[in-house]
This record gives C-alpha cells, sequence and structure tokens, in this order.
C-alpha cells in the first residue's frame, strides 16, 4: 500500500512540476486578444472541505511493525497572499477523521490527523502548483483487552499539490503528503514507545471570500 501511496505522490508531483512549467510560459507569453488574465485571484482566506486515502506504518521500539490505511474525512481554513509577481504564500490549518485501524493480537487505530502548514505557489491563473510543510499532530489509540491507551502524536509533514480554480470563488486542490507523526510512549500492562508515518492523497473543495 506504501508503495501505491508513493506512485500516487509521483504523480502528484509530476502534475505540480508540468503546472508549473506551463504557467511560466503563461506569464512569459503577452496573453492572447479576449483571454482575462485571472492572475492574483488567490488572495484571500478560504474554506474548505476534502476527502482522500491514507497508507500508513505503525512500529514499536521492541521491533514490531506494521502497516494500516484507510479513508479520510476532514476540513481546512486557510488563507493566501502574493508576496511577488507569480509567486504566492499561504498558511492552512487541517483536521481529519480517519479509519485507519491495525488489528493484530491488540488494535492500533490512528483516530484523527492533523497539520498547521505553510505554503508556496506559483500562481498560473487558473491553476496553483504549490509545496508545503510544517506541522503535524495525530490522535492513535492502542488496545490490548480490557487495557487501551490513547496519545497524541506531533511531527512534521510535507508535500506538493495543485489547486485549480473552477469558479471565482471555487477550487478543487489535489494534495499529497507525508507526515512523520514521531513517537509516543503508551502504557498497556507496561511501558512501550510506538511511532507512526504516513502518506496520504487528499482532494478537497476550497472556497475562497
Amino acid at each position: 500500500m506504501t508503495r501505491f501511496a508513493l506512485l500516487l505522490a509521483a504523480g502528484v508531483s509530476a502534475i505540480a512540476i508540468s503546472s508549473a512549467a506551463h504557467a511560466a510560459d503563461l506569464i512569459i507569453d503577452e496573453p492572447a486578444a479576449g483571454v482575462v488574465d485571472v492572475s492574483g485571484s488567490w488572495d484571500g482566506p478560504y474554506v474548505g472541505v476534502f476527502g482522500g486515502y491514507a497508507a500508513s506504518h505503525y512500529s514499536e521500539a521492541g521491533g514490531y511493525e506494521n502497516d494500516l490505511n484507510g479513508w479520510l474525512l476532514g476540513a481546512a481554513v486557510g488563507a493566501n497572499f502574493t508576496v511577488s509577481d507569480g509567486i504566492v504564500a499561504g498558511v492552512v490549518a487541517d483536521i481529519a477523521w480517519s479509519n485507519q485501524s491495525l488489528t493484530d493480537g491488540g488494535t492500533v487505530d490512528i483516530d484523527w490527523v492533523g497539520s498547521l502548514r505553510g505554503r508556496l505557489g506559483f500562481d498560473g491563473g487558473a491553476f496553483m502548483p504549490y509545496l508545503t510543510g510544517g506541522l503535524a499532530v495525530a490522535g492513535v489509540t492502542i488496545e490490548n483487552s480490557p487495557l487501551s491507551d490513547s496519545n497524541i502524536h506531533v511531527g512534521w509533514t510535507v508535500g506538493a499539490g495543485v489547486e485549480f480554480a473552477a469558479t471565482e470563488n471555487l477550487s478543487v486542490d489535489l494534495l499529497y503528503r507525508y507526515s512523520d507523526y514521531g513517537s509516543q510512549t503508551y502504557d498497556i500492562g507496561g511501558p512501550f514507545d510506538a511511532a507512526v508515518t504516513t502518506h496520504q492523497i487528499t482532494v478537497g473543495l476550497n472556497w475562497s471570500f
């Protein structure tokens, strides 16, 4: 499943690179007669919803490790602002419900994930390829009946995406991210350290205002 996520990530990166190259051509060339220049339309605050798929890896300090995967459904809020010709910076916060679960003797559940990230994009008019990175958090529950323990993991995330304007105020956001949520100590009949990393692909709708 990690291989599948990496293949999807490569696709998103290729789209972003191709979009950036095409956007550069659009800026360099004179616009054709009758074409409206929509550069700069990414500025301002926005809210959004998104869904996607996550492939995660769980590991314990004692050597045990396994994979888990599942769906994501969440919401985001952010803002963009133009910092120079063709360059758009921004900040976004998101949180998502996750149904990722692993059962192997005990149970590991990734209940939710979230992030606070910066974005740096290229204004191509009707589309914006971008890079993103920042803080990542995840809520994890480990159970070995009848005992269970929950923790919030805090780590980092990086990714790449491309956003397409569908209307003046609505855009479609395609994003790949890798997140390392770090390690936390759990106590289920004895303490142990566990870590989680995730590849995720999401598609979202953002409304600007």
